[in-house]
């Protein structure tokens, strides 16, 4: 019997998020493994497990893995979510990675000391960058790529929830991304996962933030 996946990360969302969401989507179960004090990182760094002292860490396959586009590669290719050729996949890393260059400004807001410009420019760029490109694309088929369920999706979908937590109405003009989003969430396994009690997690808070600090001894507020 195979091992189940374990991830290793904060009890909040961060970098995680979106491999929760994707070994969600792609019916995983999985462990988790929070780090709450400075000494369990320590204890992974001197156990040899982050390459580059950076976590996310998940053990999958036999495998530790660090970095989180490698991660969700790898889950991407293993469960069919990653295209059926190159070319699709070169379009579903490049949706993706667009992507997560939005959720990461969103990510940083809680360590940041100016919270009200850095909201104005994600919104701004959020209209006018990034939203355009998927309603666009969804004006021409179900999914963003190949006509079936991808990475690109899936992170799609995560990452518009997030505009609209910190964006009330954001896609109030983007109607092809609120029909694909009411598509996605028939899917069962991402309707479980919206539900009260998953393993979904809620936007950072105090608590969530002064652990990240503890754990990698940050005194410094971003600009």
């Amino acid at each position: 019997m195979a091992q189940r996946v374990k991830l290793h990360y904060f009890n909040g969302r961060g970098k995680m998020e979106s491999i929760r969401w994707l070994l969600i989507v792609a019916g995983v179960e999985f462990d988790e493994f929070f780090l709450t004090n400075r000494e369990q990182y320590l204890k992974l760094l001197s156990d040899g497990d982050l390459m580059f002292q950076q976590v996310p860490l998940v053990e999958i396959d036999g495998m530790k893995l660090i970095q989180t586009k490698a991660i969700l590669n790898y889950i991407a290719e293993k469960y069919n979510l990653h295209g059926k050729d190159i070319k699709d996949r070169v379009m579903v890393n490049m949706y993706s990675e667009g992507l997560i260059d939005l959720m990461e400004m969103i990510m940083i807001l809680p360590f940041s000391s100016d919270v009200t410009s850095k909201l104005d420019n994600i919104k701004t760029k959020a209209k006018d960058r990034y939203l355009p490109v998927f309603e666009k694309r969804l004006s021409e088929q179900v999914h963003l790529v190949g006509g079936r369920l991808s990475l690109a999706d899936v992170l799609l979908l995560e990452c518009t929830l997030m505009l609209e937590e910190k964006f009330a109405g954001i896609l109030g003009d983007f109607h092809n991304i609120k029909s694909f989003q009411g598509r996605m969430r028939q899917n069962p396994n991402i309707s479980r996962f919206l539900e009260p009690g998953s393993k979904r997690k809620p936007q950072p808070d105090e608590t969530y933030t002064n652990t990240v600090r503890e754990v990698f001894n940050i005194n410094m507020t971003f600009p």
